[in-house]
């Protein structure tokens, strides 16, 4: 490390930790921020540590906004009823760019896995099955991806919430819009087929 460099090299160290970012990408991200200072770096800088001190967890669904409670939550306009179960918040955050689903949501923050060591009460299961007595939840839509781990994790919440009375659906998985069968896996070709409907 360049001892006169050494903020920036700092600098470039952090960015090349952010996911889609490596040492490469990062160096070429600050010599333009660098470049552009006046527009974008310090901008930047003020936002990151605007961020770094209003950023929370919601107490309610687990989505990150700047209050105790997130926008979605907060919103009255939202189905009553309906919860949509996700991974993680960059799902939360992908299905509201969608802006089809007008219900509440709920992230469990990662999905059952042996080998990492993930078990119930590292996730955020309790609360759901707590949420679902409380709000007179009617339908739980599980929005988990479609590996081993998520579907792994969407049985044993609907094993939980199985004396709920409650509707415990997921969504719909197979050929993509725009899709061609001759570029699609076997797994997902099977899925299609098992979720086919009538034309």
């Amino acid at each position: 490390m360049n001892s006169n460099n050494k903020d920036i090299d700092i600098l470039i160290q952090l960015m090349a930790k952010l996911p889609g970012l490596g040492p490469r990408s990062a160096r070429r991200a600050v010599l333009h921020l660098i470049k552009k200072r006046d527009i974008l770096l310090s901008p930047l800088a003020d936002s990151l540590f605007t961020v770094a001190q209003t950023a929370r967890e919601c107490v309610t669904c687990g989505n990150i906004g700047t209050m105790d409670q997130c926008d979605v939550c907060s919103d009255l306009r939202r189905a009553i009823g309906q919860i949509c179960v996700v991974e993680d918040v960059s799902d939360l955050w992908a299905m509201e760019r969608a802006a089809v689903f007008k219900g509440r949501y709920h992230v469990l923050g990662g999905v059952l896995s042996a080998l990492d060591g993930v078990g119930p009460e590292e996730l955020r299961i309790p609360n759901l099955v707590s949420r679902v007595g409380d709000e007179n939840i009617t339908e739980v839509i599980l929005a988990l991806n479609a590996t081993v781990d998520g579907q792994t994790t969407a049985h044993y919440i609907a094993d939980q919430l199985e004396d709920l009375g409650v509707s415990v659906t997921s969504l719909a998985q197979g050929v993509p819009i725009g899709g061609e069968l001759d570029y699609l896996d076997d797994g997902t070709i099977t899925a299609a087929l098992n979720a086919r409907k009538a034309v």
